[in-house]
């Protein structure tokens, strides 16, 4: 067989992002205090799922192997999802520690990889780069609360897409750039996004995310504030109404205009010009969110990779989302984000809410005083 697949899950990835952390690295104990909940596994599943379901339709699909990490690290999926061919080459501790990730990847190149397949965000993509660096290509599974780098699928499902067409050798290798945060200025409120690393990962344009792109430029100054002002009417017309202000600096100035002190990278809530909630997780949501009272929900997509909901604010859970709905979303964008981003992306962990929030095949999206333009949207 061509191609050994090496496949590691980072079990703790993204467990930090519903209950407010920002991230998981350094604080696992108050993410369990708070209630999280292990969602990497689920998200390995939902990939391996899709791909054995192709593979079955399939049955001149060329062969290949695995090689995994035993237990929650990578045989317990392989074998929930029918795939049960397969080779446990790393044993991890129980539970699995800091450098279990490292060493599964070392062991994979061991055993002759000729890809990692990885599931977690971009701490386990700097961890898997580390130990391969550019031997052989990688391909993420997103799973973490943050995903700035380019090396993952833009779901578990088109991730499986990719590794399908990878396996029949139709994808040429490109360099990515595993970017990442330093987790505890971004729990304070501080974006710092670094680039720590090149990697080699299949190319597929539609289906592989950008690495994110910081846009800074004077111009985008007035459009936020134009944008700020075109809120700030909406807002004063609707005292009713919980607006909730996702994270970001184009939401930020929305809240300055109306002077209020934002968390620049939470969800926080205003009713009435004031600020009812700062920083929230996904059970304060749920709190503010009782009763059938309006909603609306001001998120701002990632530059380069347009993903609106599902990178850096899982707190903004497929139930929240579904209690405020498709028609209370308000997109905010500059024209200069949006002329580097190709389209917008959901990936709520739900795929059915994001067939919802794709639907018609576009979104409106703000982009100045009184201005809005219809975007497309792809999932």
């Amino acid at each position: 067989m061509k191609h050994r697949i090496g496949f590691v899950i980072n079990p703790i990835a993204g467990m930090g992002g519903r209950v407010g952390l920002k991230g998981t690295d350094g604080v696992l104990a108050l993410a369990l205090k708070r209630g999280a909940l292990p969602s990497a596994g689920l998200r390995a599943r939902e990939m391996l799922r899709a791909l054995h379901d192709e593979r079955s339709r399939r049955p001149d699909a060329p062969r290949f192997a695995w090689l995994t990490a035993d237990g929650e690290m990578g045989a317990s999926a392989l074998r929930d999802t029918g795939f049960e061919e397969f080779e446990v080459v790393y044993r991890p501790g129980d539970p699995p520690g800091e450098e279990d990730t490292q060493r599964a990847a070392r062991a994979f190149l061991e055993a002759g990889a000729t890809l990692v397949l990885f599931c977690g965000g971009d701490g386990t993509a700097r961890d898997v780069c580390s130990a391969t660096g550019r031997t052989i290509p990688l391909l993420g599974i997103p799973a973490g609360v943050k995903m700035y780098s380019g090396v993952f699928g833009i779901s578990p499902a088109r991730t499986a897409e990719i590794l399908a067409a990878h396996l029949e050798d139709r994808l040429g290798i490109v360099d990515a750039d595993i970017l990442d945060v330093d987790e505890e200025r971004f729990r304070a409120g501080e974006l710092d996004v670094r680039l720590y690393d090149t990697a080699l990962t299949p190319h597929e344009p539609n289906l592989l995310q950008s690495a994110k792109q910081v846009i800074v430029e004077a111009s985008e100054d007035d459009a936020k504030e134009q944008i700020a002002e075109h809120l700030a009417e909406v807002m004063s017309a609707a005292p009713d109404t919980l607006f909730l202000l996702g994270p970001g600096s184009t939401v930020a100035s929305i809240a300055r205009r109306a002077g209020l002190a934002k968390s620049l990278l939470g969800v926080d809530a205003v009713r009435r010009g004031v600020l009812v909630g700062r920083d929230l997780a996904e059970l304060d949501l749920f709190a503010l969110l009782e009763g059938d009272g309006p909603v609306q929900l001001v998120l701002s997509p990632i530059g380069a990779q347009g993903f609106v909901l599902g990178r850096g604010n899982q707190q903004l859970s497929p139930g929240v989302v579904r209690r405020v709905g498709r028609d209370g979303i308000v997109v905010v964008a500059t024209p200069m984000k949006l002329s580097q981003t190709d389209v917008l992306r959901f990936d709520t962990g739900d795929p059915s809410l994001d067939a919802e929030l794709a639907r018609d095949g576009y979104f409106p999206v703000v982009t100045g005083y009184h201005q809005r333009r219809l975007f497309r949207v792809a999932i």
